[in-house]
């Protein structure tokens, strides 16, 4: 019995030698990225890359910060994508369980009894019996299908993790471009509530004007009318702004806590950290997106190989060793001992079409995940490119605007005063005030838009996930 387990279990080792190399996949090549070598806008940012940048370092604000943590415990979306990298896990070791022997041990007991017509001493006869046996079954990997369906289990594992690192940079970039907007809705209505002050003052006196007789009843309604233009405004601005709230307590999961530390003013949103683009090259390293759909390529390149595989024989190793005995007592005696071992191979001969149907499939599935690997990659790159262009100019815009609304103050002053002088009617001072309005909403807003596009670069370029 020791010699033939011990010639069982060399020709095993042996076996495993030889083919511990054999696989049927495909060689693996990065597919070239079909993106320019370069950003359309020259970037000229020298620092670290934005993936290297830690959330809790790109955002100034404290406020933020707490959101932005908040929202990383209790968002329901990347509690998903969270527990999917849990299930993707678990099914990487259901398949690398494939490559390894099972053993299993069963231990039974029987108790019989035999009536006395059927029995050969003519009389009712009661047994005892049991075994113990250990089996033992290993599929010997011949050509590489179980480690090509590991491989590709391990790639789709990866894939599902940098896909969670994915849904972290987009909470995290969603929930800051979000307080953005919050903190602006209010800029918006501190400026509206001060032009509905500005307009009910200006009614007040184009009505006492009027009953003097010094105004007309045009230049009076023309008062009323930016009055209630104002006012409509404020009631818009206060709906959006508690839409935007619902907006920030579905991201974060939970309410918003009354204990946090206070806002910054919307103007220092500025002080986010700059970030270099660097070279679309980066991209590939940089976006978890982009890492988990090459992951997602490589687990359908491993898919081929155990199709391909599933055209040769499995060859299996199975073998049972135990006791055995008609009476319990007798279990453990000598010369009890049972065994068996032997090979079987299973060839494939016809399956209709079956084995060939898969590796179409297979071959297919990766030219979709060659596809949708360039996809996010061109995604990617135009997503940055967009950035760079947008912060190119935003300062310039930013810029002018502030120019413009110093400019239409002064307009407003000098207009209010020839009115009160008598030197010209009250139009003037009503246009002036509207296009004051105007522009420093637009100014507010485009503000608004720099920030975050501050943020949504920062997300282009795979900043986010680290805390």
């Amino acid at each position: 019995m020791p010699a033939v387990r011990n010639t069982a279990a060399r020709l095993a080792l042996a076996l495993t030698l030889a083919v511990s190399a054999c696989t049927l996949e495909p060689d693996y090549q990065r597919p070239a990225a079909p993106v320019a070598a370069a950003y359309p806008s020259a970037d000229k940012v020298t620092g670290t890359s934005a993936d290297a940048i830690a959330w809790r370092s790109f955002f100034i604000d404290p406020r933020l910060k707490a959101l932005i943590a908040l929202a990383l415990e209790n968002n329901r979306d990347l509690r998903v994508a969270i527990l999917n990298v849990e299930a993707a896990q678990a099914q990487y070791r259901v398949a690398r369980a494939a490559l390894l022997p099972t053993l299993d041990g069963i231990v039974s007991a029987r108790r019989s009894r035999t009536p006395a017509d059927l029995s050969s001493l003519h009389r009712s006869t009661i047994g005892n019996s049991g075994d113990i046996v250990a089996s033992a079954a290993w599929e010997i990997d011949l050509f590489g299908k179980n480690r090509s369906l590991s491989r590709a289990a391990i790639d789709r594992y990866l894939a599902t993790d940098e896909a969670r690192k994915a849904a972290q940079i987009s909470l995290v970039a969603a929930v800051g471009d979000q307080y953005l907007t919050l903190l602006a809705y209010d800029e918006q209505l501190a400026v509206t509530r001060a032009t509905v002050q500005t307009a009910t003052d200006s009614l007040a006196l184009a009505k006492a004007q009027f009953d003097a007789g010094n105004q007309t009843a045009l230049d009076l309604s023309e008062a009323e009318t930016i009055l209630d233009q104002a006012q409509a405004n404020l009631a818009a601005q206060t709906r959006l702004r508690a839409e935007a709230e619902d907006a920030l307590v579905l991201l974060l999961g939970a309410p918003i806590p009354a204990a946090l530390p206070p806002a910054q003013p919307f103007g220092r949103q500025n002080q986010m950290a700059e970030i270099p683009a660097g070279l679309p090259s980066d991209l590939l390293a940089r976006r978890p997106d982009i890492r988990a759909a090459e992951n997602t390529l490589k687990a359908a390149n491993a898919d081929i190989g155990a199709a391909r595989a599933a055209f040769f024989p499995s060859i299996s190793l199975t073998g049972e060793y135990g006791t055995a005995s008609s009476r319990l007592s007798g279990l453990f005696s000598a010369n009890r001992a049972v065994w068996s071992f032997g090979p079987s191979v299973d060839i494939p001969v016809f399956a209709g079409g079956t084995n060939l149907a898969n590796l179409s499939a297979a071959k297919a599935q990766k030219a979709i995940s060659v596809a949708q690997y360039e996809k996010t990659v061109q995604t990617a790159f135009r997503e940055v490119a967009d950035g760079l262009a947008a912060r190119a100019t935003y300062l310039d815009e930013v810029a002018a605007l502030t120019r413009d609304e110093q400019a239409q103050k002064t307009r407003l002053d000098l207009s209010t005063l020839r009115y009160r002088t008598g030197v010209d009617s009250y139009l003037p001072v009503l246009t002036a005030q509207n296009d004051l309005y105007a522009v420093q909403i637009t100014l507010i807003t485009t503000r608004l838009a720099r920030a975050s596009n501050q943020v949504n670069l920062y997300r282009a370029l795979g900043g986010g996930w680290r805390d």
